[in-house]
């Protein structure tokens, strides 16, 4: 495949064995990877919101897509391309990345293959951009373990369903204490501790969970969820913050490859109301609560 700045992102044939770990960037880029293995959670919305928040706050951002099959982070990308070209406005755009995973049959070659790909567009774009934002597939496979290992962030959309809880960890119903940890959980953790053995350090990423497309009034399963996931924090060491509620306004600004922040721009045709208004704020709110805010992109350009 062919990135937009026209590289191949697939590697060369010649690669290190499976057994190495992957290299740290050379460059101080802040990695946040966007991570759920179920589906439907909206990792990609808002993978391109954290994005797209970073870049009005001045920051020089990339974004690799590691689930380039599905490729709606791409598709995303290429809808903003799109609306800029249509509506003759200039808006900040990603340098991006898409990467498959490698085709060959040896698993073991494969493996090798992604990576090698998944190192070298973390080291590339490392050196030019402040942030690399990465959004990974709703699948356990060894191309999104790779972009788990980079993170300095790891952000988990929630859907605010006890359906969903299970991507954490199995609970008991009556009481909430985790029974066992979930096989995400699990390669959390792994992928954590293969971090610190690549970068010598005990210092790992910061994991935050994010409740998505919460109801907007208060009911008794957002506090049964709120209490759960509380609980869950402390065993399994991640933080909880609020995502975004549940808003149609979403699913549309994905067609013209906008997001909640764009709306302002000169040639935007959306007319703001009080519910646009909210769940920018979310968004906001967001950043705030992950740490990644102006005075963030400030230090990380420093």
């Amino acid at each position: 495949m062919i990135t937009n700045d026209g590289q191949s992102s697939r590697p060369e044939q010649k690669h290190e064995s499976q057994s190495s770990l992957p290299l740290s960037p050379d460059a101080g880029a802040h990695v946040v990877v966007v991570g759920n293995q179920k589906g439907g959670s909206g990792k990609s919305t808002t993978a391109m919101h954290i994005a797209a928040a970073l870049m009005a706050s001045g920051g020089r951002v990339a974004t690799i897509d590691l689930d380039a099959r599905q490729g709606t982070l791409t598709r995303y990308i290429e809808n903003r391309k799109n609306y800029m070209a249509a509506k003759g406005v200039t808006l900040p755009m990603p340098m991006h990345r898409a990467i498959e995973p490698s085709s060959v049959a040896s698993v073991d070659v494969a493996r090798a293959h992604d990576q090698h790909a998944v190192e070298r567009a973390v080291q590339d774009l490392s050196t030019r951009h402040d942030y690399i934002v990465i959004d990974t597939p709703g699948t356990d496979n060894f191309l999104s373990r790779i972009g788990h290992s980079f993170a300095d962030t790891l952000v988990t959309p929630l859907n605010d369903s006890f359906v969903d809880l299970d991507v954490l960890a199995k609970i008991d119903p009556q009481t909430f204490a985790m029974n066992r940890p979930s096989q995400y959980a699990e390669m959390v953790f792994q992928v954590k501790m293969q971090k610190a053995r690549r970068d010598r350090s005990n210092k790992t990423f910061d994991w935050v969970v994010l409740r998505n497309r919460t109801g907007q009034l208060d009911s008794r399963n957002q506090r049964a969820m709120q209490e759960a996931l509380e609980k869950l924090s402390s065993r399994i060491g991640f933080r909880v913050v609020p995502g975004f509620s549940e808003r149609v306004i979403f699913r549309e600004l994905f067609l013209d490859g906008i997001t909640l922040l764009d709306l302002r721009q000169p040639g935007s045709e959306v007319k703001m109301n009080m519910s646009h208004v909210a769940a920018r704020q979310e968004v906001r709110d967001l950043m705030q609560a992950i740490g990644l805010t102006a005075s963030h992109v400030a230090v990380a350009q420093a």
